[in-house]
């Protein structure tokens, strides 16, 4: 037996150009991709999926570091359900990304269990172990180790659909205690994490109108656990422009810190805000 025949096969991984692309276009988040045995990075402001679906002490250090920076940045103190809001948001907003970008722009869809996925949130970076995907027939990664090859789009999108589900279900049962919300407001909250993560990171794509499109394809309003439908619609600016906004299913409660400045996809928005603040922005 040759010395070559003894050596381990190269890690080959089916969404790393996915990755790849996420991080170029969006510097903010960069994704760590772990060989099948390899370790989740600990320490050094890291913590672990897991450990926040644990829902005890790793959970109470996360959200720390939300409470400091409200009281910082608002001179206040937010209520407990808030600040779990923040870091919640602030957490699953790039989890879903490791699931629906290398949906969207390679058809492979990542199974991401909380025991394979840590995050350095100060740095802007997630460690993710991939050690299974679905793809679509014809795929070159088709071929790969954990590859699982689905008839059709919508049999994939229901993949992406249960992968985000599987990552994200005891994530949101960890935080459930501190948000003082309900099963379907938690999965409302999944819903827009979803939608609204893909759709920012496509506009750096300029791909934004095929990832509405996608969007709307993925969550029709019917797709349990998850409630509410992608929710885009169109407003009208004074200039005569279209401007692409959604109705979000869920409030993240900032305007319990500023009540007079909610976000621009916020149900308590009104179109005329809206159009306001779009404009302003653009």
């Amino acid at each position: 037996m040759s010395v070559t025949a003894l050596l381990p096969a190269p890690f080959t991984s089916p969404v790393a150009a996915s990755y790849a692309r996420l991080s170029a276009a969006f510097p903010g988040l960069r994704v760590q991709e772990l060989s099948r045995d390899e370790e989740l990075p600990g320490g050094s402001g890291w913590v672990r999926a897991d450990d926040l679906a644990a829902g005890g002490p790793a959970l109470d250090a996360f959200l720390s570091w939300d409470s400091a920076q409200v009281l910082r940045d608002y001179g206040r103190q937010a209520r407990p359900d808030v600040v779990a809001s923040f870091g919640l948001h602030r957490y699953a907003w790039p989890a879903c990304l490791l699931v629906t970008v290398p949906w969207f722009l390679h058809r492979r869809v990542p199974r991401v269990p909380v025991g394979g996925v840590a995050f350095q949130r100060a740095m802007g970076r997630m460690a993710v172990r991939v050690r299974e995907f679905a793809c679509l027939p014809g795929d070159p990664a088709a071929a790969l180790p954990g590859a699982r090859v689905v008839p059709d789009e919508e049999s994939l999108r229901a993949e992406v659909r249960a992968a985000v589900a599987e990552h994200l279900g005891p994530v949101l049962e960890g935080f459930r205690p501190r948000m003082r919300r309900g099963s379907r407001a938690l999965w409302g909250m999944a819903t827009d994490e979803i939608v609204e993560g893909l759709w920012y990171v496509a506009g750096l794509l300029d791909e934004e109108s095929r990832a509405m499109t996608e969007l709307e394809l993925l969550l029709p309003g019917t797709a349990k656990p998850y409630v509410g439908t992608a929710g885009f619609r169109e407003l009208a600016a004074p200039d005569g422009r279209t401007l692409a906004t959604r109705d979000r299913a869920s409030c993240c409660l900032f305007y319990t810190l500023r009540p007079e400045d909610t976000c621009v996809t916020c149900p308590r928005t009104c179109d005329a805000d809206r159009v306001r603040k779009l404009t302003a922005a653009g």
